[in-house]
C-alpha cells in the first residue's frame, strides 16, 4: 500500500484525489491550507517527516491568474518556492513528488498541440510562477503533470457558472478565440494515481481530457445538456473582455505516452450529476 500526502486537499482537484484514494483503501494524509502553509519551508519539512509518504501530490497553488499580475511575489512563493521545499522534503525520505502544472506555461501561439518537450513561454505572472515550480520539481527528478481548464464538484468553475447564467439571462456571451481542453478533476485525479502506480520516471506529462474546443463551444455543450437552446450562447472575441492577465489563445496539450483520457464531452456527461447537482 502506498502512503500518500496530498497538499491543497480542500481544493477542487485535491478533494477528488483524496476521495478516490480513500475509496480504494489507501492511507492518505490530506492537508489543506489550514493544516499546511506550503510557503513555510520548515512547516513543509515537518509535514513530510511526520507523515512519511511514499508519494506527495501537490494540488496546492495560487490560481488567481489576474491577481498574480500585481502580486507576482506571492504567486511565486506558492507556485514556485513551495515546490522546491516539497521536492527537498521528498528527497530526504526517498518519496516521489507529483507537481500539478498548467497550460499557461505556453504562449498559445502554436498551430498544433503542445508536446511535453516544446519550449515554454508564459504570457504572464501566473504562468511564470507555475513554470518556476516545474523547474524546481524537475531539478530534483520528480514528476510534473500539466493540465488545463479544470472543473469539478468542489468549488467554483466554468460549468457551474454557465449553469447559473443560463437560469439568469436570456443570452450569454462567451469568448470564441481561446482553444483548449475542458478537464474533469476526477479524471485528472485518476491519471495522477495511475502515473504514481506505474512508477513513471521523472519528467513532464500532459493530462487533459481528449479533444478540444473553445470556451464558446464548451458553453454551448453545457446549455445543450441543460436542455436549453445552445444558440443562446453568443460568441465574442477576447478583446471584449479585457483582463489584467493575457490568456494563451491555443493551449491544447499533446500526450506522449499512456492510455488517452476520455473525450471531454464524455467526461462532462459523467461529471454532470456531481458538478451540477449542487447548482440546480
Amino acid at each position: 500500500m502506498t502512503r500518500w500526502l496530498v497538499t491543497g486537499a480542500r481544493g477542487m482537484l485535491g478533494a477528488d484525489l483524496v476521495t478516490l484514494l480513500r475509496g480504494e483503501g489507501e492511507q492518505v494524509a490530506a492537508l489543506g491550507r489550514d493544516e499546511l502553509d506550503v510557503r513555510d519551508p520548515d512547516a513543509v519539512s515537518r509535514a513530510v517527516r511526520l507523515h512519511k509518504p511514499d508519494a506527495v501530490v501537490n494540488c496546492a497553488g495560487w490560481t488567481a491568474v489576474d491577481d498574480a499580475e500585481t502580486r507576482e511575489p506571492e504567486a511565486l512563493a506558492v507556485n514556485g518556492h513551495a515546490v522546491r521545499a516539497l521536492a527537498r522534503g521528498c528527497d530526504e525520505l526517498g518519496a516521489r513528488l507529483v507537481q500539478v502544472s498548467t497550460d499557461y506555461v505556453f504562449d498559445g501561439a502554436a498551430r498544433r498541440p503542445y508536446r511535453e518537450d516544446d519550449p515554454t513561454g508564459p504570457l504572464g505572472a501566473y504562468g511564470r510562477s507555475k513554470l518556476a515550480g516545474e523547474r524546481a520539481a524537475l531539478e530534483h527528478g520528480h514528476l510534473v503533470v500539466r493540465t488545463a481548464w479544470l472543473y469539478g464538484a468542489h468549488g467554483a468553475n466554468f460549468v457551474r457558472t454557465m449553469v447559473r447564467l443560463e437560469s439568469e439571462r436570456d443570452t450569454v456571451t462567451v469568448v470564441d478565440d481561446q482553444t483548449g481542453q475542458p478537464t474533469w478533476t476526477a479524471d485528472l485525479a485518476a491519471e495522477l494515481v495511475r502515473l504514481v502506480r506505474a512508477d513513471a520516471p521523472g519528467g513532464v506529462y500532459h493530462a487533459t481530457n481528449a479533444g478540444q474546443t473553445t470556451w464558446y463551444g464548451f458553453a454551448r455543450e453545457i446549455f445543450a445538456m441543460l436542455g436549453a437552446d445552445p444558440d443562446r450562447v453568443r460568441p465574442v472575441g477576447s478583446s471584449r473582455f479585457p483582463r489584467p492577465a493575457r490568456r494563451p489563445a491555443y493551449s491544447v496539450l499533446a500526450r506522449r505516452a499512456g492510455p488517452a483520457m476520455r473525450d471531454w464531452r464524455r467526461a462532462l456527461q459523467a461529471a454532470w450529476p456531481s458538478v451540477v447537482g449542487g447548482v440546480r
